[in-house]
This record gives structure tokens, C-alpha cells and sequence, in this order.
């Protein structure tokens, strides 16, 4: 949950309506930071505290030997189930739960150790063997430690050699292939213009799928979606929060436990380091009220930590030192000179996202060191804490409740951080933290107010772990949220011209110096259409012209965004409505000629004058929860091996479907897929590969030629050509699939790779 949950939400609009109507008038009108902060401050009660505590209870993050000793029950089930992965991670939740120094963390740890060796993941397994010995492993049962050590380091040792092996698939990296990667402003110049806040512009050429540039978050948080736990048994209780670090985000089997709560863990001693010392020594101690008050409270809280009270300091001095008038479109390039820009007419308009400052009462502009002295490029780069601290938070924005609700919540919460000042890395930060419960709150609240428009989902592909799938299923999940300080810049299109591509675990970030290792999360963008020099950067929000109408897109984006979209897809669309919302977005088919349907105030008639046919729309969408019905009790029966019942829900709503939707229609496409991935489980590759080909249809309509959607469904039908032994097919479908995920991801991908070596062995054959 980005908020707070229900109950807090409850409590704090319950606190608001119950001020008096002074009270609420001032807060109404304030829009400095530092008043609403007090303001709700001066609100915070002895009895609101218990009430937070009361809330948070049911999301305990304290160690438990009881629950540790059920988590690996559960995972002993797994394992002798087989299913080693569910195990080894029931057994990281044991891990975690369990106290330090006791005989249950050191069962938790031998069990993984088991699971991650058939997991083929030795050293992981070493690594938890010595753990278990660490912690004081029972002696009567170290024979069989031993007998795993001494495979695994067998093992260890063959693939070592094996590594060391020269093959001919083996090419060295260049340094071209280094340098491409590297250059985080090299391309683009920072741009600003009152209307328009900060834009990138291209200053070269870019092909679609070249890099235009990289950012570095400064920092993120892991997204909660499994407190409190769910019951045993449920499939979904293994996501993001069990398999990932929360430091770096990578993924990993074998986590290492925070040494005081049973939420947060690591993939290694270094991360769990690094996070004592930039922020877990404050957030653990109130592990289960983060989880209460939500990610943007929780990430707000930790930019601040992370940034260090000095560093908050010199921003709030830098953003206020100045004032001027407001501005001609002055620019900052990637060498740090100034000069003077046109405002770009092309893309989005949003003043949403990257201004580096705002208007104060008398009209003139607040503004920062970043357009002021001559070093600008210090605001470019995931270390940035002024390219963070510069973004608007656009108070006079958010609704009065809403501002309340978030500093009655960070009231809250730096309240209940300074009853405990923790044993810091650095003792002086922490002391000064302590005295200063009224600057982390403020600035924590700026940060929780500009998150409502700045923060960014970092997402990834996963594949659904099932090995007796011969063509895998892959869904985008939601890791984390974050916030990039180069990449809040970039303006929205509903029809961008740019994607982003998230790598995750620390990693040396730049060529030009190689030992500075990046925070877990950085975004490659790519161009997906070839950009002039001069042109201005476009990323998407969210709203995609090619997935809503003009209409959802504009009110979703002037809620949250708070900016009246101008793009070039919304204004095309609004000024050829009847042209192109009916006949390229509903997908909606007349039953009497075949024609497209038109959405009327009540009805949808045909869009073919001579046709009279109509239909109500009340009639139309239960006909289509109808088919909805029917696909999900397919995919149903699909996951519990049911293919020839699941097969023959399928075809008969296929006929239903053909009735009343073109076969452009988003749902043809589901159920074309639907249908390609029972035949393909069944082994009927080339009945598998027609209904994907229908599916490929609907998605490039809905999504767009150029879209890394339609490359999912191109590499899945070359899977599939692959796999049916039809060689010629397989070769004419990879290079199309190849060209789209060039154009988004990174060169080194899975699907790039599998690609590369599916089109290596039908070559070695031809």
C-alpha cells in the first residue's frame, strides 16, 4: 500500500473532521511545509499514539521462535513435495523470525541448505552450511552437514574448473560495449521553462533501441504486499519480499536476517551493512508502524536518513538562498554551461514532474544552486540529494485532508522515532537526528508530498516457475518504489518516445569509475523511435494512448498529476474523436454486418450508415462479463492440468467472442493466448502457434508495432516454431522479436539471449 492502510486513513479523517473549523481553515491556506508540519504536530495526542500502536500490531515485525518453527515445518512439506524453491524460501522466513544464537535459527538454516543443493545453488548452500554451524547446529546432527559440505564443495570445484575452461562461445566485453552504457548526460541538456519545469532534450541523434541515457535511484523501498501473512497454503504468500534484498534488490534464495526485526533482509553481510548504516538503525526499531503508514511515508522517511542531516541542511539553504524573477527557458547542458532554450511545443506539458522551483506569494521563483552556480552537474545523478530535495511538492494541490492526513502521519512517526535514538554508525548523525525531530519530520513530509507525483515503479519481468511448461508465462510485477533525480525530469507523452529498463543489485555504475557501486536500482532509457537532436525527451506516466481513450487518460493524469495533458496523441485524438476512438480503441463488432460499433450516450450502433443495428450498453457489458467469466474458469482449470476441459471453455467462448468483438479486441487477444499456451502444454506446436498469431494481432493493435508487448509475443511464437521442429518459421520470427526487445531492454536479457542462441542452433543445422 502506497498510504497508509484503511484503519489509519479512518483514524486520521476521523481526527480532521473533529478539528475545530479554525483550525482546519488555517491548515486549509497554509503552504509552507514547515507550518503544516507543526500544524500537524501540535495535533498529535498521547491517545493517537496508542492508537497507532494498537493499529500496528497486526504487522508485527518482531522475532518469534514460534513462528520460525512453523515456517520450516512449512517448508519440510515443501520439500518433500519437491518443490524445492517454495521451501527454500519457507525456510528464509524461518530464518528471519528466529532469534540469534538459538537451535531454531541454526534448523532453519540446515533445512535451507538441503533445498538450495537441489537448487543446484552449492555455493549458497556452503554458505548457509557454515551459517548453521555458526549458530550452534545440534552435534548429533552435523554428520549430515558434513556430507553436504563435502559435495558441495566437489561440486563447487567442478564448475570452477569448468569456468576456467576456455570455450569458443566465449568472447571477450570491449570497451565499446562498456562505453555505451556509461554516459549518464552525454546525449541529453536539462532545459527549463516556467510553464514547463525541467526537460531533457536530445543534443544528438538517436535510433531507436540506442541508449539516451542512465539514472541511479537514490533511494527506494521494497513494496509490502505480504503483511500481514497469509495463511498457509496460499500460493501467493512468496513475491517481492521474500525474494528480494531489500537493499539492492536482487534476487536470491538464501537472505540474510536484519540483526533486530523479522521484516527486512539482505543477500549478503555487505547489504546488511550498508542499510544499519544509512537508514535501518532508525526504521527498525518502528518496523511494524512503516508498514502501517505506508511506502511513501516509508521511502519519504528514508531519503531523508539516507541524505543526512547536513545534506538536508544545504538543500533547504540552496532552494531558499535565491530569488529572481521568473526566468526565460534557460538550460543547463551536460558540461554544466548555461544559456537560453525555446520551451518544446511537441509532448506533454506537465509541470509535474523535475521543477526546480516554485512561485512564492509576490510571483517571483524560488529557485536552487542547480540553476544558479556554475557546478550544475551535481544534480545529475542517482547521489543527488539537491535533484531530490528540488523536486515541487506541489502543496497547494493536494486536497486540505489529504495534506493533513500526511503530516498528522509523519507527526506520527518522528514522534515514535525519537523515543528511541538507535546506536548509529555514526553516532553525531544520530544525536542530531534526535534533537531535531521537527526538521526529519518536515523535510521527510516534503519528500512524502513530492512523492505523489515523483515516485516511479520499478517493475520486472517474472516467469512463472513451472518447468513442465514448454513455453514459459511471464507477468510484469511491481518491485519497488522509488525515486530517480534525472529520470523525474523527463515530461509525460501518452505516446512516448523513450522506455525504461530497470537493473536491480549493486553494480559499478560508469566506466570512469569503476569502484563507485550503484544504490540497487538503475534505469536505462532507451529511445523506441528514432529521435532528433533537439527533440525533447517523453516518458510515459502511465496512462498510454494505446491502452485508454483521450478522456480516462487526461482525468487520471489531472488527478494525480495535476496537469491537463497537451500531447500530441490527446490532441490528434481530441481533434478527430469520432474517427479515431470508435474505430481503433473499442474493438466492438456489429453482430448484423461486421462492421465497428459507436459508443452513443445509452447504446452502440453501427458505424456503417446503411446498418441500423444497436445494442444497449447495459446488454453489451453483461455479454462481456460473461466472457471474462469464461476465460478465467479456463486459465482456472489450466493451472490444475485440466487442458481438455480448459479447451473446450475456450473454443465455445471463442465463438462468443467472435460475435460481438473484432478480432483487434484486447479480449480476442487473451483468449487467442489463452488457447496457444494449452495446445503448446498438449505438445500441438503448430495449432499453438496459429492462435498465438491471433493473439500477436490484437496486441499489436492494442499496444503498437514498436511496443516490447508485441516483442513478448514474437519471442513466444518463436519458442514455439522452436520447439514444433519448424526451423524456416522460427527463423523468419526472431529477428522481429529481436528488433523489439532491442528497442527496450538491455543487450544482455534473458530473451535477447535465448534469441541469440535459438537462432545460433537453427543456423549450426541450415
Amino acid at each position: 500500500m502506497d498510504l497508509p492502510c484503511p484503519e489509519w486513513i479512518k483514524y486520521a479523517e476521523q481526527k480532521w473532521t473533529r478539528l475545530e473549523s479554525a483550525t482546519r481553515e488555517r491548515f486549509s491556506v497554509f503552504t509552507d511545509i514547515d507550518d503544516l508540519f507543526h500544524l500537524g504536530q501540535s495535533q498529535l495526542q498521547p491517545e493517537d499514539l496508542e492508537a497507532l500502536s494498537k493499529i500496528s500490531e497486526k504487522y508485527s515485525v518482531k522475532k518469534s521462535s514460534e513462528c520460525a518453527a512453523r515456517f520450516r515445518e512449512q517448508g519440510n512439506l515443501s520439500f518433500k513435495e519437491k518443490d524445492y524453491s517454495s521451501a527454500a524460501l519457507y525456510y528464509t522466513l524461518g530464518v528471519c523470525h528466529a532469534e540469534k544464537n538459538t537451535e531454531q535459527l541454526s534448523l532453519c538454516y540446515a533445512n535451507r541448505s538441503a533445498a538450495l543443493f537441489h537448487l543446484g545453488l552449492y555455493t549458497k548452500c556452503l554458505e548457509d552450511i557454515q551459517q548453521a554451524f555458526d549458530e550452534g547446529y545440534p552435534s548429533h546432527l552435523q554428520y549430515k552437514l558434513m556430507d553436504r559440505w563435502t559435495q558441495c564443495t566437489n561440486l563447487v570445484k567442478m564448475q570452477e574448473d569448468l569456468k576456467a575452461s576456455p570455450t569458443k562461445h566465449q568472447t571477450p566485453q570491449t570497451n565499446e560495449d562498456t562505453d555505451s552504457s556509461t554516459n549518464v548526460l552525454a546525449a541529453v541538456s536539462a532545459h527549463f521553462h516556467p510553464e514547463k519545469g525541467r526537460y531533457l532534450l536530445a543534443t544528438e541523434d538517436k535510433s531507436a533501441g540506442e541508449i539516451v541515457l542512465e539514472d541511479e535511484a537514490f533511494s527506494f523501498v521494497l513494496i509490502p504486499v505480504n503483511r500481514p501473512y497469509k495463511k498457509s497454503g496460499e500460493a501467493s504468500i512468496f513475491t517481492t519480499e521474500s525474494r528480494h534484498c531489500h537493499h539492492c534488490l536482487c534476487e536470491n534464495f538464501n537472505s540474510v536476517p536484519c540483526r533486530g526485526c523479522s521484516y527486512a533482509q539482505y543477500c549478503g553481510q555487505r547489504c546488511e551493512r550498508e542499510a544499519w548504516k544509512q537508514y535501518h538503525c532508525w526504521e527498525c526499531s518502528v518496523g511494524s508502524e512503516l508498514l502501517t503508514l505506508g511506502l511513501l511515508a516509508h521511502l519519504a522517511l528514508r531519503v531523508t536518513l539516507k541524505a543526512g542531516i547536513k545534506e538536508v541542511q544545504q538543500a533547504r539553504e540552496s532552494c531558499f538562498k535565491f530569488v529572481c524573477e521568473v526566468p526565460k527557458a534557460t538550460f543547463i547542458s551536460s558540461d554544466g554551461k548555461t544559456g537560453n532554450g525555446k520551451p518544446c511545443s511537441s509532448g506533454g506539458t506537465s509541470d509535474s514532474l523535475g521543477l526546480v522551483s516554485e512561485p512564492n506569494v509576490e510571483g517571483t521563483l524560488m529557485s536552487n544552486e542547480c540553476f544558479q552556480g556554475s557546478n550544475h552537474s551535481s544534480c545529475y545523478h542517482g547521489k543527488s540529494y539537491l535533484g531530490i530535495y528540488s523536486l515541487l511538492p506541489h502543496v497547494g494541490k493536494h486536497s486540505p485532508n489529504l495534506r493533513f492526513l500526511l503530516a498528522f502521519t509523519m507527526a506520527a512517526l518522528t514522534h515514535r522515532l525519537s523515543l528511541d535514538v538507535p546506536p548509529c554508525h555514526n553516532h553525531e548523525e544520530c544525536v542530531c537526528w534526535g534533537s531535531e525531530q521537527s526538521l526529519l519530520g518536515a523535510t521527510a513530509l516534503r519528500h512524502m508530498l513530492q512523492l505523489q507525483c515523483n515516485a516511479q515503479a520499478v517493475t520486472a519481468i517474472k516467469v512463472k516457475e513451472d518447468t513442465s511448461l514448454p513455453v514459459q508465462s511471464s507477468k510484469e510485477f511491481r518491485i519497488a518504489t522509488a525515486v530517480f533525480p534525472v529520470l523525474s525530469l523527463l515530461n509525460h507523452s501518452c505516446q512516448p518516445n523513450t522506455s525504461i529498463f530497470f537493473s536491480l543489485g549493486l553494480s559499478s555504475f560508469g566506466s570512469s569509475t569503476p569502484v563507485d557501486f550503484a544504490s540497487g536500482v538503475t534505469v536505462t532509457v532507451r529511445a523506441c523511435r528514432d529521435i532528433a537532436a533537439g527533440q525533447e525527451l517523453l516518458h510515459c506516466y502511465g496512462p498510454h494512448c494505446h491502452r485508454m481513450d483521450v478522456e480516462k487518460r487526461q482525468y487520471l493524469l489531472l488527478r494525480q498529476y495535476y496537469f491537463y495533458c497537451q500531447c500530441e496523441a490527446c490532441t490528434l485524438e481530441l481533434a478527430d474523436r469520432s474517427r479515431t476512438l470508435p474505430l481503433t480503441l473499442n474493438g466492438l463488432k456489429c453482430e448484423k454486418c461486421g462492421s465497428f460499433l459507436k459508443r452513443n450516450v445509452d447504446v452502440h450502433v453501427c458505424s456503417k450508415l446503411s446498418c441500423n443495428h444497436h445494442i444497449l450498453n447495459t446488454e453489451l457489458q453483461r455479454r462481456m462479463q460473461i466472457l471474462h467469466h469464461h476465460l478465467e474458469q479456463a486459465l482456472e482449470l489450466m493451472e490444475n492440468n485440466q487442458l481438455n476441459g480448459a479447451l473446450s471453455i475456450l473454443q465455445k467462448t471463442a465463438k462468443l467472442a467472435d460475435s460481438i468483438l473484432m478480432k483487434i479486441h484486447p479480449l480476442q487477444g487473451e483468449l487467442a493466448d489463452a488457447m496457444a499456451r494449452a495446445y503448446a502444454t498438449m505438445g500441438l506446436w503448430r495449432q499453438a502457434a496459429s492462435h498465438l498469431k491471433s493473439s500477436i494481432a490484437a496486441v499489436c493493435s492494442q499496444y503498437g508495432k514498436d511496443s516490447l508487448e508485441l516483442g513478448r509475443q514474437q519471442f513466444k511464437l518463436a519458442q514455439l516454431h522452436f520447439n514444433g521442429g519448424d526451423g524456416p518459421s522460427a527463423l523468419s520470427v526472431i529477428p522481429l522479436a529481436r528488433r523489439l526487445f532491442s528497442f527496450h531492454c538491455d543487450p544482455h536479457c534473458k530473451e535477447l539471449q535465448e534469441l541469440q542462441a535459438m537462432e545460433a542452433c537453427l543456423s549450426s543445422t541450415t
